[in-house]
């Protein structure tokens, strides 16, 4: 059942007056995209300032609709639909750009990338020199078609992937795989964000009704799974392993992270119920055992002693900084590290890079809690103040925790009684927690900016990378 809207939410709508300084510059970050578009758009386009981030854009989507295309109709529908609306796509374009950033490193210098050739010796691609594999397209296929086929020969699921367009990438350095991973990246987030809508019980996204809303709950979340489906067939055929990992890995990440909302505080300590005791979860299988990864965070020292007020508040945000990794940063570090990799390029530089996507998708994140407490439904594209609505302490309520030691048990019960989302609504403008957050979010930018400096060499791309992640601290939706 959704959750009707309380007069918490109303507050949400009101602190852009108490919150000046996030409305400043609120058209920085779509002239940011716009920018970073100037380098990954073709020539043609660049006549026409208007076209210059939807061109780009519809490209992108047109080839993304290619590789996701599916015999049914109404799977189409559902999972073209996000597709059809304004997305920032800010995942694509940063991996557009850091392949064009990467590609002003000498080629001599991109000398990483070894060929295993006891791996399909028979295939042609693996008889030529290591270094040319950069410049590969990505293969049709690596099982026979007759076997992809299946029943149907002309199943579009399987008649591979749509060809790269050749010299729109080379003429900016961007290598064909760089390009399909790019793609991939926007097919994961997208499945992603059919599946939140649904969790979250969203009835707006990108100011239309979401999939959920649109299409219904299961025709969402089939979507999504389609979705990551054909992502998973499109990574496979870049034949990388690393990248294969690195990518197929993000998604589980993204699934763990959720997981970690759901039990969204490091002080509950309840294994054994859901949704503040009132659901008893099934007891652990006994035919096998599982060895957990405990992310709950004690709430006593070693030596048996009671953790103080500000030690709870601290291994509360490790908590809440490694939850935002996992749903947010990882899939952009790591598709970011991706990219490096398929580049050539060598271990610091690569390390650089994730480092880079990890500490730009945090600081992301921290930007987007801030935004559910400053702007409007309108303005955002997607339900404002759902976060406390959904019982999720995010920054700014961890910072007026700390400072108000009451909000302890509102935070544990998940918001769950009547008046705990205004209290904590009202907590976060008494006591800066908005403010706070802005801080942390500049920390984690300012550590993208060196890892950019650090990495990559002086270009027109890594500016506009650099650009572009200055612009999250300001964007407003």
């Amino acid at each position: 059942m959704l959750r009707s809207t309380s007069s918490a939410a109303r507050i949400y709508s009101k602190p852009q007056n108490a919150y000046p300084y996030l409305c400043r510059h609120k058209s920085s970050f779509v002239t940011a995209l716009n920018t970073a578009a100037k380098l990954v758009t073709p020539k043609v386009l660049l006549n026409n300032p208007v076209s210059l981030v939807s061109n780009e854009m519809n490209t992108l989507a047109k080839n993304i609709v290619s590789l996701i295309g599916s015999g049914h109709p109404l799977l189409n529908r559902v999972s073209g639909y996000y597709f059809e609306a304004e997305g920032k796509k800010v995942r694509p374009m940063l991996v557009l750009l850091l392949s064009r950033a990467l590609s002003h490193i000498p080629i001599e210098e991109r000398d990483r990338i070894k060929v295993d050739y006891s791996d399909v010796p028979e295939d042609p691609v693996y008889s030529k020199i290591p270094q040319s594999r950069l410049f590969e397209n990505v293969p049709a296929s690596i099982s026979p078609l007759h076997i992809l086929h299946g029943i149907k020969p002309l199943n579009p699921l399987t008649k591979g992937p749509e060809p790269l367009p050749q010299e729109f990438d080379k003429e900016r350095g961007i290598l064909p795989k760089q390009r399909r991973l790019a793609e991939i990246v926007e097919m994961i987030h997208t499945a992603s964000l059919l599946h939140d809508d649904v969790i979250d019980h969203s009835d707006t996204r990108r100011g239309r009704p979401s999939g959920n809303i649109a299409f219904s709950n299961k025709m969402a979340v089939l979507a999504g799974d389609f979705m990551l489906g054909r992502a998973t067939v499109s990574i496979s055929r870049l034949r990388n392993p690393e990248v294969v990992e690195l990518v197929s890995n993000s998604i589980a990440n993204l699934v763990e992270g959720e997981f970690m909302q759901l039990k969204n505080t490091a002080i509950d300590n309840d294994h054994f119920t859901l949704n503040n005791g009132k659901q008893q979860l099934p007891p652990p299988p006994v035919k096998f055992e599982l060895k957990e990864h405990d992310y709950r965070v004690a709430t006593t020292e070693n030596n048996g002693a009671a953790l103080s007020h500000d030690q709870l508040v601290d291994m509360a945000f490790e908590y809440y900084l490694h939850k935002t990794y996992l749903k947010t940063a990882a899939l952009i570090s790591k598709s970011c590290r991706a990219a490096a990799v398929l580049s050539g390029a060598r271990d610091p530089v690569i390390e650089e890079c994730y480092e880079f996507g990890k500490n730009l998708g945090i600081c992301f994140q921290l930007v987007d809690d801030m935004l559910d407490f400053t702007v409007s439904a309108k303005d955002l594209g997607k339900p404002a103040g759902a976060d406390l609505e959904l019982g999720i302490a995010t920054a700014p309520v961890l910072y007026a925790w700390r400072e108000d030691p009451s909000l302890g048990p509102l935070i544990k019960r998940n918001f769950s009684q009547p008046g705990d989302v205004e209290k904590a609504a009202l907590a976060v403008q008494k006591y800066d927690g908005v403010k706070k957050t802005q801080e942390l979010a500049k920390v984690y930018c300012n550590k993208a900016l060196q890892n950019l400096r650090n990495g990559l060499p002086d270009s027109a791309s890594r500016s506009a990378l650099e650009f572009l992640t200055n612009s999250v601290l300001t964007r407003s939706k």
